[in-house]
C-alpha cells in the first residue's frame, strides 16, 4: 500500500453508552444459569474456587503456545511472571503474595482444556493475558467453575461471547474490520490469506465488513496451512489473482500469526512479475522485527498497513512496562515490549491488579472477581485503551460480540522501513462490526 489517498474513517463514536440489547441480555443470563449448574453436577462448589483467606496467597494462570511449529506467545507468560515478581517484591496485591501459574497449550485444543484443569485444581480466581485458539476445549471447564477469563487475546468469537470473558481489546474482529476499511479506497481486489483452522473460518467476514462498508467488494478467501514452512503456491496464487491488469492494483492480507513473515518470503520470490500488488496485515502477524527480518525499506511490507490495538510502543503510555521489562526480565528475549501479547498480557493484569484493590481486605476469590467486574466496575489502563467496563447491552451485543467493549484499532504504515502511526489517535470499528455478516 502507498498511503496515497486519503483513508476513511469510522464512526467517531467511543464503545461506551450502549444501547440495550434484551434478547442477547437474556441468552447471557440463561447461560450464567447453565454455568451455575454445570458448576454443581460437576462437583465444583460455587464460590470455593481459588478462594484466599486475609492473607493468602492469590493464584492466577497466563497460558500460550510455545514450542510449536505454529504460532508462539512464550513472551506472555514470561511477563506474567516477571509481574508477579515486582508486585511480590512490593508487597504482593494488598499485602497478599500473587502466585502466577503458567501452561503451555501447544496450540493443541487437548491440551487447552489441560491447561483450564489445571486452573481449576489449583483454585485459580482467573486465567490472565493468554492466547489460546481452542476456545471450544478451554471455555466449557473455565465455565464449569466459573473462573473469569481476562484479557485474552482476542482470537475467537467465544472470547466476546462467554459470561465469563473479560477481552481488553477488539480481537480480530476490530483488528480486521479497521483494516477493511483502509483497504477499501485504496486497492483492486483484495485476498485474504489464513490458516485453515476453525479460528480462521473467522476471519473472513470480518475483513469483508471493512471493505463493504467502504464500497468495495468483499474479499476472496484463500485457506493455507497454519505450520507450512513455505507458501510458494499460495503466494503464486494470490498474485495470479491480484495482478490482473485493472486499474488500480490489488492487495494481498496475509494473517497467518508467526508464519506470516514465512508467507512474505514467498511472496517476495514470487512478486517479481507483479510489482504494483500490495500487501496488509495486522499486528500479531508481524511487527517491526518481522519488517526488519523482511528486507526493512526494500521488503514486500513497505507501504503496506498493519492495524493494532494499542498506541506504538513508543508512546509515554508504555513506560510502566517497560520499567517492569527492564527491573525483573532483562535479558529474557521472549519479553518484548513491542510484542502485541505481551503488551495484552500487562493490561490484563493492570485490570486484574484494580479489581483485587476494589475487593479490599475482603476474599479474593473466582466467584468475588467475577461478581466485582459484572457489578460494572470500570477500570483505567493508563490511556492504552478507552476505560473499560464489561455489559452484556453494549453496542455490538446484537451481531455477537457482547463483551465487546474496546472496538478502537490504531492504524500503522511501514513507512522507509519502520512502522509508524498512519494517523494519529484510534479508530472505532463498532459501527462496521455492526454490519459485519458473522452468523
Amino acid at each position: 500500500m502507498t498511503g496515497r489517498r486519503p483513508i476513511r474513517s469510522t464512526s467517531p463514536d467511543g464503545p461506551r453508552g450502549r444501547s440495550r440489547a434484551t434478547r442477547t441480555a437474556a441468552l447471557s443470563a440463561g447461560a450464567l444459569v447453565a454455568c451455575a449448574s454445570l458448576a454443581a453436577g460437576c462437583g465444583v462448589v460455587p464460590g470455593a474456587t481459588g478462594g484466599s483467606g486475609d492473607d493468602g496467597p492469590i493464584t492466577v494462570m497466563t497460558w500460550a503456545p510455545q514450542d510449536t511449529g505454529a504460532t508462539n506467545k512464550p513472551g506472555m507468560p514470561a511477563l506474567a511472571q516477571a509481574y508477579a515478581r515486582s508486585v511480590n517484591a512490593q508487597g504482593g496485591l494488598g499485602g497478599r503474595k500473587l502466585n502466577v501459574l503458567t501452561c503451555n497449550d501447544h496450540n493443541d485444543s487437548v491440551d487447552a482444556a489441560k491447561c483450564a484443569r489445571r486452573a481449576v485444581k489449583e483454585n485459580a480466581v482467573a486465567v490472565v493475558g493468554s492466547y489460546s485458539q481452542h476456545a471450544d476445549s478451554f471455555f466449557p471447564v473455565l465455565e464449569g467453575a466459573r473462573i473469569p477469563y481476562i484479557g485474552g487475546y482476542g482470537l475467537t468469537n467465544t472470547e466476546f461471547t462467554s459470561p465469563l470473558s473479560y477481552p481488553v481489546n477488539g480481537g480480530q474482529p476490530a483488528l480486521l474490520a479497521g483494516l477493511g476499511s483502509a483497504l477499501a479506497d485504496s486497492c483492486g481486489p483484495v485476498t485474504l490469506v489464513r490458516p485453515d483452522t476453525i479460528a480462521g473460518d473467522q476471519l473472513p467476514p470480518l475483513l469483508d465488513s471493512g471493505l463493504v462498508s467502504g464500497g468495495h467488494e468483499r474479499s476472496h478467501d484463500q485457506r493455507a496451512a497454519e505450520d507450512a514452512t513455505s507458501y510458494d503456491d499460495q503466494a503464486g496464487q494470490a498474485l495470479a489473482r491480484e495482478g490482473t491488469g485493472r486499474a488500480e492494483a490489488g492487495c494481498v492480507v496475509p494473517v497467518l500469526g508467526d508464519r506470516t513473515g514465512t508467507f512474505m518470503d514467498s511472496f517476495r520470490r514470487a512478486r517479481e512479475d507483479h510489482p504494483d500488488v500490495r500487501t496488509a496485515t495486522v499486528l500479531g502477524s508481524v511487527d517491526q522485527t518481522t519488517v526488519n527480518a523482511s528486507g526493512g525499506a526494500s521488503g514486500p511490507y513497505e507501504g503496506a498497513y498493519v492495524t493494532g490495538w494499542y498506541p506504538s510502543v513508543g508512546d509515554p503510555a508504555w513506560d510502566g512496562l517497560k520499567k517492569l521489562i527492564k527491573e525483573q526480565a532483562f535479558g529474557d528475549n521472549d519479553v518484548d515490549a513491542a510484542d502485541a501479547g505481551v503488551q495484552t498480557t500487562w493490561i490484563a493484569y493492570t485490570v486484574f491488579r484494580q479489581v483485587v484493590e476494589s475487593l479490599g481486605d475482603g476474599e479474593v476469590s473466582a466467584d468475588t472477581v467475577r461478581r466485582a467486574l459484572d457489578d460494572g466496575l470500570e477500570v483505567g489502563t493508563g490511556g492504552l485503551t478507552p476505560d473499560l467496563r464489561w455489559t452484556f447491552a453494549g453496542k455490538l451485543a446484537s451481531v455477537g460480540f457482547p463483551r465487546l467493549v474496546n472496538a478502537e484499532v490504531t492504524l500503522q504504515v511501514v513507512r522507509e522501513g519502520r512502522l509508524v502511526a498512519a494517523r494519529e489517535g484510534a479508530v472505532d470499528t463498532t459501527k462496521t462490526l455492526q454490519n459485519a455478516d458473522v452468523a
